[in-house]
């Protein structure tokens, strides 16, 4: 069956407006204005890579309908959707954490974005497609039910694992590949055992002191959270290592109905805002993996989400990615193989073992059942 592939050019008109890269710009305190981290060009140039390479031809393009409030609203608050709205209205202020601003439609852009995950989680449902690819902006994993941050307005994924609840997969898993912790959708979901959140990323990297190993669900979701903060300067032996230790182990356990995959880029050996070191085809494995499982566990039900990822590179890893995605042989060539090609042959270092063994331990504690499947 095909790969389906979500994309709308109304992405890439979320407007995070003139900033300081990181924070709001201010001449008269010596921020001097530039382009916020978060702009559409990376995430452009995946779709146009995709595009000239011959994949768009290889997928089937779903074309995306907006969450409704009601779907949103099995996730977010009323408080928070209302004003994420009104700021919206007005292109102005942020939502939340100073680093995360609101431009003019922001808000319906961002509706557009989850309803694309939402429509491939359908397109899965109905058996249209086996797994799926939302290339989409603004990024969600690190919204919470009340408040957006780390760019984040809604939190794309955690609204569609409540949707996919509703079309009877009853078990869904959330894995997060990040650099950055998915500290959002573990929290909306920190109680509930119904899904589970597995976060591979940078440790102590964004949020500060957030995804550690002891983090790991409360209440009844005890075990339904599970966390491996790699060191930085982690490259593919360690990646792999916690994919194939941790990760995959976990998913065995938990039997999803269905993988949700927040695949951020922001892991990858060019990046700003992390201090990885993977490389396309470490994407590729890395993917390969997990449609492994998913052809094991799910009936192949798998959909992807794009993240973070804010460097040149993006694009190469995104087309890794989608050709595993689609079972595809390479349709082009790493363009930047031969400058990486060291980092794949670094070994597994001692002190990433170490964190990685212990989050192993761990994986007995995940629930292997579920209380029956609430309306939601």
């Amino acid at each position: 069956m095909a790969t389906g592939y979500a994309y709308h050019p109304l992405f890439l008109w979320h407007d995070t407006g003139t900033s300081a890269a990181l924070i709001p710009a201010n001449p008269m305190a010596g921020v001097q204005p530039a382009t916020h981290l978060e702009h559409p060009e990376f995430k452009r140039r995946a779709h146009e890579l995709l595009h000239v390479s011959g994949l768009l031809r290889e997928l089937m393009i779903i074309e995306p309908g907006r969450a409704t409030r009601a779907q949103l609203l099995r996730v977010h608050t009323h408080g928070y959707l209302n004003r994420l709205a009104q700021h919206s209205r007005l292109g102005d202020g942020d939502a939340g954490d100073g680093h995360s601003p609101i431009g003019r439609g922001s808000y319906d852009i961002a509706c557009l974005a989850a309803g694309a995950v939402i429509d491939l989680v359908t397109a899965v449902a109905d058996g249209d497609i086996t797994n799926g690819y939302a290339l989409v902006r603004p990024p969600g994993h690190h919204a919470l039910a009340d408040q957006g941050m780390g760019f984040c307005l809604i939190n794309s994924i955690a609204v569609a694992a409540r949707h996919a609840q509703t079309l009877g997969m009853a078990r869904v898993a959330v894995v997060d590949i990040d650099a950055h912790h998915g500290n959002g959708t573990q929290a909306i979901f920190n109680s509930d055992p119904s899904v589970l959140t597995i976060s591979v990323h940078q440790a102590n990297c964004f949020p500060p002191d957030s995804g550690w190993i002891h983090d790991n669900g409360a209440g009844d979701g005890t075990g339904s959270a599970l966390n491996v903060p790699v060191p930085p300067g982690s490259g593919p032996a360690a990646w792999l290592h916690a994919m194939t230790q941790v990760v995959i182990p976990a998913l065995d356990r938990f039997t999803p109905d269905l993988i949700l995959l927040a695949a951020g880029f922001d892991a990858n050996v060019f990046d700003t805002l992390a201090r990885q070191s993977l490389t396309a085809d470490a994407y590729r494995q890395i993917t390969s993996l997990l449609t492994d499982a998913a052809d094991r566990l799910c009936n192949g039900r798998l959909v992807a989400t794009h993240e973070g990822g804010y460097s040149f590179y993006v694009p190469a890893c995104v087309a890794a990615h989608v050709e595993t995605l689609a079972g595809l042989p390479p349709h082009i060539t790493d363009p930047y193989a031969t400058i990486v090609a060291g980092y794949n042959t670094e070994p597994l270092l001692a002190h990433q073992r170490a964190v990685i063994e212990q989050a192993t331990q761990l994986v007995p504690t995940i629930p292997t059942t579920a209380p029956p499947l609430a309306t939601h």
